[in-house]
């Protein structure tokens, strides 16, 4: 695969048989984030855990402290009060069954999260070839399936995301953009592997977590030391 300049030249300040402390790979990361826009920092940590075993998938959610600096859509499936409450909790849309044509038929999707009060889980139900493939099923692990709409929302609007373990038992987060500063990066990166060590199925056997790495979104990945979260 042929690389440009610039991640040729963000490639070379990177050792890669170095595992990083989580501040310096931060820094790196940073010093290697010079794409034209504000790039993502994703982290991509492989486990050691086999998904297709139902005890040792992982999923869950945590709010990052500062956010991911990006405006999050939420879309709640909720009637009556419920629905008031999401909307005074600053959900995007709001609405029930009426909406069920509008994303299986014309496709809609302007949204990021979904949030569904547990009734309403056989409508949202009739959606899962939609929203499941891309990752969109409300899941009450997540938070994502409550009564409480107005904590779900608050805390999506504040930085929450969602981890979960894809087909090769790889997670892959967003902990902010380039813009954000070393500090709330590995403040961001610190919540989100805290709940990752908290997570882990007691059925793992060997190591938990194999390698851990931190890229933005068109640089090259750093790998950051596993030693501090193997205990």
């Amino acid at each position: 695969m042929k690389r440009g300049k610039k991640y040729v030249e963000a490639a070379k300040l990177i050792d890669r048989a170095t595992q990083y402390e989580a501040a310096d790979a931060v820094k790196l990361v940073k010093q290697t984030a010079t794409a034209k826009f504000d790039e993502t920092v994703e982290v991509h940590i492989r486990t050691g855990c086999d998904g297709r075993h139902a005890d040792q998938q992982i999923r869950g959610a945590v709010v990052l402290p500062h956010g991911t600096g990006k405006k999050v859509r939420v879309l709640v499936f909720a009637k009556g009060a419920k629905a008031d409450e999401a909307e005074a909790a600053g959900a995007d849309y709001v609405g029930a069954e009426e909406l069920i044509p509008k994303i299986q038929k014309e496709g809609w999707l302007d949204f990021d999260v979904v949030v569904a009060t547990p009734d309403m889980m056989g409508v949202v139900g009739r959606l899962g070839r939609v929203l499941g493939p891309k990752g969109l099923m409300p899941n009450p692990k997540a938070g994502t399936v409550t009564m409480d709409v107005t904590k779900a929302v608050h805390d999506i609007k504040a930085g929450k995301i969602e981890y979960r373990l894809d087909k090769s038992n790889i997670i892959h987060v967003p902990v902010g953009k380039a813009s954000f500063t070393e500090e709330q990066l590995a403040d961001n990166f610190q919540a989100l592997m805290n709940a990752i060590v908290k997570a882990k199925p007691s059925t793992v056997k060997g190591a938990y977590l194999k390698s851990i790495t931190l890229t933005t979104t068109m640089g090259p990945g750093v790998k950051v030391s596993t030693a501090k979260y193997v205990g």
